[in-house]
């Protein structure tokens, strides 16, 4: 055989193997969850079929400016899409949100920060997810200062959900081995009758009654956030700090704590020992308990391809942090 027959031969195997690899990957749903997406599995069958709800009014979608502002959220990716803030909006009040990420830790003088940078509200919700909660209250319980530059309040929201279940056409900016990657990840959980991990992140697990609780095709699993476990439970001394800080400010704060979604599906009492002091304590509601009634009445409360609450548990969210702020600040003026 010469040498241009076996570059021949080689050029058309490369040529088939990677064609094979382009349409199988053109033709991998492009994820929309981010446990899909960073565990490479298909939103095919781990992806929500249960409608979104309808929108809020875009007017209500946004942060008023610091200095207008009867409330400050200070949250994180629970609260980028402002739709649980648009219940508080709707009722009357002005809504700034800021984030975890862009002031780090609420240091020792955060009131007056926040007051230096025009704030002349009542009321301050600090919105944190279970699993980040410990290190956000112990680090802000030994830090003294914020800073000089103010907070960077944006009127849009951080994130735009989406309103139904996306069609997004051909996978074109994956890489070229994401479609065999996926495929056989997938052929791994079609023939698994146990919990599964993909990546560092994605666990596949089984949940009791999941199809009761999901709307995707493969409802009896879900895909969990590894990091639900491997940052601990909240403990006595997590209430602790939260308590010593909260004595500390000037301005009011209301804690808005969010149960990861391995705790809400597959073990309620995860952090028991910080909710037997947080649940009296009066300093936020209990969503845990709130998310073990509601996992059985609302479909997809939490996303089923995704770590966060849906559209749904999101309004749900908004009508009990209403409630909260009115107990502590009155029925709004001019709702």
């Amino acid at each position: 055989m010469n040498y241009a027959a076996i570059w021949l031969r080689t050029f058309l195997v490369g040529f088939v193997v990677v064609s094979v690899l382009l349409v199988l990957t053109l033709f991998t749903p492009v994820p929309y969850g981010d446990l899909t997406r960073i565990g490479r599995l298909s939103d095919a069958e781990f992806g929500w079929q249960q409608p979104a709800p309808p929108a809020p009014p875009a007017d209500s979608l946004k942060s008023s400016p610091l200095s207008d502002a009867d409330v400050v959220v200070v949250g994180d990716s629970f609260s980028m899409t402002l739709y649980w803030q648009s219940t508080l909006v709707r009722a009357g009040y002005k809504v700034s949100t800021i984030y975890w990420g862009q002031v780090g830790y609420l240091c020792g003088d955060f009131s007056q920060w926040l007051q230096r940078a025009g704030f002349r509200g009542r009321l301050v919700i600090a919105e944190s997810v279970e699993r980040l909660l410990d290190e956000r209250v112990r680090k802000s319980d030994s830090c003294a200062t914020m800073g000089k530059k103010p907070p960077d309040v944006k009127a849009e929201p951080f994130i735009r959900p989406l309103v139904g279940v996306p069609d997004l056409g051909l996978n074109w900016s994956a890489k070229l081995t994401t479609g065999l990657i996926t495929y056989r990840n997938m052929k791994a959980v079609y023939k698994s009758h146990t919990d599964l991990q993909f990546g560092d992140d994605t666990q596949v697990r089984f949940v009791p009654d999941g199809c009761k609780q999901f709307s995707h095709h493969l409802c009896e699993r879900a895909l969990f956030f590894k990091e639900d476990l491997t940052n601990g439970p909240l403990t006595a001394q997590t209430f602790e700090h939260m308590v010593s800080f909260t004595r500390s400010q000037p301005i009011p704060i209301l804690w808005m704590v969010i149960p990861n979604k391995t705790t809400v599906y597959l073990d309620p009492s995860y952090s028991d020992t910080f909710l037997a002091r947080f649940r009296p304590s009066g300093l936020g509601p209990d969503l845990f308990a709130y998310a073990q009634a509601a996992r059985h009445q609302v479909r997809d409360l939490y996303f089923p391809n995704d770590t966060h609450f849906s559209m749904h548990g999101q309004y749900a969210l908004g009508d009990i942090m209403l409630k909260e702020v009115q107990a502590r600040l009155g029925v709004a003026k001019a709702p």
